[in-house]
């Protein structure tokens, strides 16, 4: 990167699932896999989750026998591990307004990740946070095509508004990552990057990063990406990843969710 310049910004024209590779294979400083503390595999127990069910299209695939398999890849999810991944299929009737939104993963290499989600790429993120998992592990979690990110609020009282409230436990494809508070306000690192994505509405890259922190823990790196938004009550929504190319790529989706 010179003179605060992307060393890469945009894959313009590029798949999701080629955007995922680049941002695991050009590393300037070696990508390390430090290892990720994860619970046991618990049982699911949110009935809310199950208005949020999508099943993979047929038409998101060109081979029958692919979508076959990768509904076998569900499975352990939906008996297993966190309770928001039986969210994982179309939703019915009765949701209310569903929409498009951004939401953007960033965070240096060898350093935790972040979670942004803003209503558009121009205006402040309507909810940050800092997910127990490191931004390497999540690239690589990416490279399997298949990403559920289960966040749970424990709290049973529904005096706030879902995405309102501060304490959150994160899964990561069944597994329990660990716990994040919502950010209050966004530190001055965030605010850079935020900045720096204005003009982006989608893509991959590494940014210019605002601190020491770029040789310590590697580069700073960003994925962005259009859900699509479905509420399926006051307590669960989710958030699905749109492909640009409207085919091939990874199947990311983010469950939010309010303990029952």
């Amino acid at each position: 990167m010179e003179n605060g310049v992307f060393s890469y910004c945009f894959y313009e024209g590029r798949s999701m699932r080629e955007i995922v590779e680049m941002l695991q294979t050009q590393d300037s400083i070696p990508l390390i896999m430090p290892s990720v503390q994860s619970s046991p595999l618990h049982k699911m127990e949110n009935p809310s989750l199950l208005s949020l069910l999508r099943h993979t299209s047929g038409e998101k695939r060109s081979k029958a026998a692919g979508g076959f398999f990768r509904m076998f890849k569900l499975f352990p999810l939906l008996t297993s591990g966190c309770k928001m991944v039986a969210l994982l299929g179309r939703p019915r009737k009765g949701l209310l307004a569903n929409k498009a939104t951004t939401g953007t993963f960033f965070g240096n290499r060898r350093g935790r990740v972040s979670l942004a989600i803003q209503e558009d790429p121009q205006c402040l993120p309507i909810f940050v946070l800092e997910l127990p998992m490191l931004t390497s592990a999540l690239h690589k979690e990416m490279a399997s095509d298949l990403v559920r990110i289960a966040i749970e609020s424990e709290n049973k009282t529904n005096k706030k508004k879902l995405m309102e409230e501060f304490i959150w436990a994160v899964y990561c494809n069944g597994r329990k990552m660990g716990y994040s508070i919502r950010r209050m306000q966004m530190s001055d690192d965030e605010l850079h990057v935020m900045q720096l994505l204005r003009g982006v509405s989608m893509g991959g890259g590494v940014l210019p990063s605002p601190s020491e922190k770029e040789g310590a823990d590697g580069e700073l790196t960003y994925m962005r990406a259009r859900f699509e938004r479905v509420v399926g009550s006051k307590d669960s929504e989710a958030l699905y990843m749109i492909n640009p190319d409207g085919t091939g790529g990874p199947e990311l989706s983010i469950f939010f969710v309010r303990g029952q």
